[in-house]
């Protein structure tokens, strides 16, 4: 069903450079459209409406949604991209989160029940949590403003929400929706997290049952009756029942806090059986969310820095515990000690489970994760060309770009690389680079045929892109194979590629990626497998020969401090690991695990890789040095094609 309507005379073709395609609704501040990116992402744009341009109060009011809004967790509402102004009236561009609003969901479908109602109530709860860990209250909960969207509920439309205060504490001016505005709304009183919380509780009425508790016949017919009746509970039952009667309170310290209503929905989990996770509780027929609690007690989790470590179990449905473990220590010199890595101790801490599209593909991430997952590729089931599928930001949802060849998302999130299977017009192989958050694309044209490129990493700070050159040849049997003939490197911020050629026969079968420090390049060279190293002009500075094969290629070979670099072992096999010192090419370390294919590093202590033994699934698993495999961070169907791309979180994120 489209969520959006055409667009009428009067309203603009493009906003902020992007094609609008329709509109998604209109409010009190401004009108919301549909807009279309140049790779084909739809975002929303928020534009305030043209009598309030001139005030300059309702101008600062409309612009600190977006303030509010980018201090929220960006799981739980719509991700803020970029704000600009047009035509004089500023407006707010934000991530798109496809769906139904929850009020036009019960008046199509009817009310919730059962785990789907659970499902809601522990979701919205969830993003309250994140809403008022940010010192933020809503102000405007109600059913119009919970998007069901695919990964979750999302809740929008911040453009009433404060930031707490003194001054919120006690502000005196009533607003909201009468039907869902708590007492203190009502009386004009100073309003904090229990104000959302009451709006929560009349929101899971309205999802039960398609009313609210104190009625919508008239604002001032509902407000009195907020203020002196008890509320109409409709079709609730059971813990879900008793937590609404307590949010629905007329004293606001009498109700129960977003965190608390979390932890008692979420109380007394069945022991699981996972042999990597322990105490993981397992999926119910129906799906409903699952957490896991780990360690010696089951303390209840208190707001704080914490908090949000519970908050993220959302939107999936399916949390299990995330296990840390201290790091492994290493010497001034880079080196590990030879003593083998500790077991790792679970924690409280949780990973959100979640399923990709392309396929049977469950996804583990936590919110503390040194990386990310932002792009994959995959063999659908159609058995063509592979399909691309790439992040809207490092924590976003994934987009299907079926016209790409490639599609890496940057470090930062910002930016996506994607290259297409097509040359230009006149004939030269191109990157288009999209930045994210501007809505803007250039096309940058590397290589003429019948030379093409393929994107090979991104810098770590967003401001490169490695390319490999390579040309196709044919050889004495007449079989065609492509040979690499260099590297080129895309400067994001100029808009222009450095193409350099290297006269090399022994590194025409490898491709080229980043050194350690990304201030020049190596390749695999030769058939002893060795590892050569070259400036940013393509000459040759230094080799470290016999290292083994590199089982991911050049990519993510070397640790996060640049310290060292890990091949597999030469004479041995896939799950035979060698870790060198990146200065000397000395070996530091050699140990076994049950890794089929080494991917990168995932933090100074461990790397991560795919284990496909197993009878009916492939995982990508993080290792200890120890061999030890430690936690999951994909599973897919040994059947299905996939290649996944991980980039390091940087540490702002």
């Amino acid at each position: 069903m489209r969520n959006f309507t055409p667009l009428v005379p009067g309203d603009p073709q493009e906003l902020g450079g992007l094609e609008l395609l329709g509109k998604l609704g209109e409010g009190g501040q401004g009108v919301v459209y549909l807009a279309r990116t140049p790779m084909g992402t739809r975002v929303a744009i928020k534009w305030l409406r043209g009598d309030a341009s001139d005030d300059k109060e309702s101008v600062e009011r409309f612009l600190q949604e977006a303030d509010v809004a980018r201090r929220v967790a960006p799981f739980c509402t719509a991700t803020v991209l970029s704000t600009g102004v047009e035509q004089g009236r500023p407006y707010i561009m934000s991530e798109y989160v496809e769906g139904p609003s929850l009020g036009r969901t019960v008046k199509d479908d009817g009310p919730l029940a059962g785990g789907e109602l659970e499902r809601l109530a522990i979701g919205t709860a969830t993003a309250l949590a994140a809403i008022h860990e940010a010192n933020v209250v809503h102000r405007d909960f109600k059913p119009g403003n919970v998007i069901m969207g695919p990964g979750g509920p999302r809740v929008i439309d911040f453009g009433i929400a404060r930031m707490l205060s003194p001054a919120t504490m006690t502000s005196s001016t009533q607003i909201g929706t009468p039907a869902y505005m708590s007492p203190e709304q009502i009386t004009g009183q100073g309003l904090g997290p229990a104000a959302d919380m009451f709006s929560w509780a009349a929101t899971m009425v309205f999802a039960s049952c398609g009313r609210a508790p104190f009625g919508s016949d008239g604002a001032h017919a509902v407000m009195s009756r907020t203020l002196n009746d008890p509320p109409d509970l409709g079709s609730l039952d059971g813990r879900l029942r008793d937590l609404v009667q307590q949010c629905l309170a007329k004293d606001p310290a009498k109700r129960p806090t977003a965190m608390d209503v979390i932890m008692r929905l979420l109380r007394n989990p069945d022991p699981g059986s996972d042999p990597l996770v322990e105490g993981t509780k397992q999926a119910s027929p129906g799906g409903a969310p699952q957490v896991d609690h780990t360690g010696p007690s089951r303390r209840p989790i208190l707001m704080g820095a914490g908090a949000l470590i519970l908050v993220a179990l959302v939107l999936a449905g399916i949390v299990v515990p995330k296990l840390v473990w201290n790091p492994t220590p290493v010497t001034a010199s880079g080196t590990p000690p030879a003593t083998p890595s500790k077991e790792v101790t679970p924690t409280s801490a949780t990973v959100v489970k979640t399923t990709l599209p392309g396929g049977s593909i469950t996804h583990y991430e936590g919110p503390s994760d040194p990386i990310t997952l932002t792009a994959y590729e995959v063999d659908e089931e159609n058995g063509e060309d592979n399909v691309d599928y790439a992040r809207q930001s490092l924590h976003g949802a994934f987009d299907k770009y079926p016209d790409n060849l490639e599609s890496l998302v940057s470090p930062n999130g910002r930016y996506l690389a994607g290259r297409s299977d097509d040359y230009t017009s006149d004939g030269y192989d191109s990157v288009l680079l999209t930045d994210r958050q501007v809505g803007s694309s250039v096309r940058i044209k590397t290589v003429h045929r019948p030379l093409d490129t393929t994107i090979r990493t991104w810098s770590k700070d967003s401001s490169k892109v490695l390319l490999n050159i390579n040309k196709k040849i044919e050889n004495k049997e007449g079989k065609e194979s492509w040979s690499t003939m260099g590297f080129a490197i895309v400067d994001v911020a100029q808009g222009k590629v450095s193409k350099v050629n290297v006269a090399d026969d022994s590194i025409r079968d490898s491709d080229f990626g980043w050194d350690a420090d990304e201030a020049g390049v190596v390749i695999v060279y030769g058939k002893d497998k060795g590892l050569r190293f070259f400036d940013a002009s393509g000459k040759p500075v230094r080799d470290f020969p016999g290292v083994g094969p590199l089982a991911s290629g050049t990519l993510g070979i070397f640790s996060p401090s640049g310290k060292m670099f890990v091949t597999d072992c030469p004479g041995g096999d896939d799950s035979d690991h060698c870790l060198w010192d990146a200065g000397t090419g000395q070996q530091l370390r050699r140990f076994t695990s049950d890794c089929d294919k080494v991917l990168g590093w995932y933090d100074e202590s461990h790397l991560y890789c795919w284990e496909m033994d197993n009878a009916t699934n492939d995982e990508v698993r993080v290792v200890a040095f120890d061999g030890k495999l430690v936690r999951r961070l994909l599973e897919t169907p040994d059947e299905l094609d996939i290649s996944p791309f991980y980039t390091v979180t940087p540490p702002s994120s």
